[in-house]
């Protein structure tokens, strides 16, 4: 069985929350660092307009040590990527989020 298809087995066959978020480094073959992880996770929900789930995910940037200025530099950048109106959303959405813990 190769990597990817252990992967979608185990997602299938188990929740995959929160094991996906917490495997070792010999099962991703890379970064298990919950900062990178917040990251991808973040830029995702930017780019496919996943405005319900964001918050929470920002938030757990935030705690995962990813600075106010890392999160917007990640959403300008995105902009040119996934659109002006999906980072202008999540812009709103992470000043909310920033405004709320007084960062």
């Amino acid at each position: 069985m190769t990597p990817l298809q252990h992967a979608r087995h185990s997602g299938i066959s188990r929740r995959p929350w929160p094991t996906t978020r917490t495997r070792s480094s010999s099962e991703t073959s890379g970064s298990d660092s919950p900062r990178d992880r917040s990251l991808i996770t973040v830029a995702s929900l930017v780019a496919l307009y996943r405005v319900n789930e964001l918050p929470f995910h920002l938030n757990k940037a935030l705690d995962n040590g990813i600075t106010k200025d890392e999160l917007i530099e990640l959403i300008t950048h995105l902009a040119f990527y996934s659109g002006w109106p999906t980072a202008s959303s999540a812009l709103t959405l992470a000043r909310r989020v920033l405004d709320d813990r007084k960062v």
